[in-house]
């Protein structure tokens, strides 16, 4: 059975412009996700570039993006434990 990723690597400039094309500002975006808006902002900068499943799906979901949507994302979904 396979596992679900332990971090999602995503794309800050992708999730900047989602939120203002939706309209929405930092504080409305990082309610609607249950994110702090500062974590919201770091992921926006570049600052932070990863994402664990729960907010990640949940930020997805908060951008009216559909479930299998990749948009937001870096690279494919990695597994640190993994052995590269």
């Amino acid at each position: 059975m396979e596992q679900p990723p332990t971090t999602f690597q995503v794309k800050g400039a992708e999730i900047r412009k989602l939120r203002m094309q939706a309209g929405l500002s930092t504080v409305e975006l990082a309610q609607k996700a249950q994110i702090s808006r500062r974590y919201l902002g770091h992921l926006e900068t570049g600052y932070r570039t990863r994402m664990r499943p729960g907010p990640y799906q949940r930020l997805r979901t908060a951008l009216g993006l559909p479930a299998g949507s990749e948009q937001i994302l870096q690279t494919p979904p990695q597994d640190p434990l993994e052995k590269r």
